[in-house]
């Protein structure tokens, strides 16, 4: 398997396994932000899922064709529909949602040939491989896993204070 793609994979697998492991927090430690004004774990992880979804169904799709691109949603309200939906679901229903279409998206990778991890595409004038787009968003996806792990480590400890 092409490492680029080996990569990848990897990181995923090991996403579905942290966020399969946020159903053993406690449902406050669930809907704390992550930062005083900021998105709750949550939302957090709510708001992965449709990008998995738009990256399964409108660019995977479209990216080694002559077809251009579908016009990416705005992010500003994907994101605000996401963080509502997770709002009203329970945190059972959020991080099956995620891990169902992380796996998805897993499946569709693992079908694109190896040779096509290194041939360019464009997503506008920006000319990209797949290996750079997909570490695009496992840096999106890290950044957002290392601030559940902070504020999961304050509430752990204020909770472990307070049973002093």
């Amino acid at each position: 398997m092409n490492q680029d793609k080996h990569q990848i994979l990897s990181h995923y697998d090991k996403s579905i396994a942290f966020v399969g492991s946020l159903a053993n927090v406690t449902e406050g430690q669930w809907r704390t932000p992550i930062e005083l004004g900021k998105w709750t774990v949550a939302e957090v992880i709510g708001h992965l899922t449709p990008w998995d979804k738009f990256v399964l169904n409108l660019r995977i799709p479209f990216l080694f064709t002559e077809e251009s691109l579908p016009k990416g949603p705005d992010a500003e309200e994907m994101n605000a529909s996401a963080a509502r939906e997770s709002r009203e679901q329970s945190k059972e229903e959020t991080i099956a949602h995620f891990k169902k279409y992380r796996k998805l998206l897993m499946d569709a990778l693992n079908q694109i040939e190896d040779q096509q991890w290194q041939q360019p595409f464009k997503i506008g004038t920006s000319e990209l491989t797949l290996h750079r787009y997909f570490a695009g968003l496992v840096e999106h996806d890290l950044h957002h896993f290392s601030q559940i792990q902070n504020v999961l480590e304050i509430s752990g400890d204020r909770r472990e204070k307070s049973c002093l």
